[in-house]
């Protein structure tokens, strides 16, 4: 460790318990420094104008902006910062949705302290890390198929309870095309009905959990 460099960490999440807990574990080391903190997408946005710091360490799930757009407002102004992603929610979809927006590496809020110390330092260097329980999650489903912008507005319907027909009134389309829609989002998540549609789905990451 070369303490000719000082890691300027920006820290973004919704609570201020988790945020506390981030900052006396990284600041015990002796290259890493906590220069701000925000509390949602929008203060996180505005605080990385201020600050640029070398990595960002942000949750996903947060109110009014969430971290996914986040990194995409972030990365688009700029384009060379380091997003790493702390949160409660695995699921292949969701990590590869972030890391295609720009994140860095993606750890869950189960990792020690080892972990995410290690992560930062790599970010800082524009490495990647990720847990192994993350690892395993996207290398379990690699290959497999996608689900359409179209398929996942069905089944977002289908997780809010929502019949066939009500969901074709609702997408403005048959409720034949919505019947031929949920065969193809069984088949490609390998489920055996509806609600194991939605139990897949949740845990991947294609849709959020309530």
């Amino acid at each position: 460790m070369s303490l000719d460099r000082i890691i300027r960490i920006l820290l973004v999440d919704d609570h201020p318990m988790m945020r506390e807990g981030l900052r006396s574990t990284l600041e015990k080391e002796r290259d890493m420094k906590v220069v701000g903190e925000a509390s949602d997408g929008d203060e996180a946005l505005r605080a990385f104008r201020d600050l640029v710091p070398a990595v960002t360490l942000m949750d996903i799930q947060m109110p009014r902006i969430d971290g996914l757009q986040t990194i995409a407002d972030i990365r688009r102004e700029y384009p060379r910062a380091s997003l790493v992603m702390l949160t409660t929610f695995s699921g292949d979809a969701r990590v590869c949705r972030a890391i295609e927006l720009g994140a860095t590496s993606y750890l869950l809020k189960t990792a020690s302290s080892e972990e995410i110390v290690r992560a930062v330092r790599l970010a800082a260097d524009g490495k990647r890390a990720f847990t192994s329980d993350v690892s395993e999650e996207v290398s379990a489903y690699r290959g497999n198929e996608t689900l359409s912008g179209r398929e996942l507005a069905v089944l977002r319907l289908v997780a809010q309870g929502h019949t066939n027909r009500s969901i074709g009134d609702t997408l403005l389309v048959s409720e034949d095309t919505i019947k031929t829609r949920m065969k193809s989002i069984l088949a490609k998540l390998g489920a055996n009905d509806r609600a194991h549609a939605v139990t897949i789905a949740m845990r991947r990451g294609f849709l959020s959990p309530p």
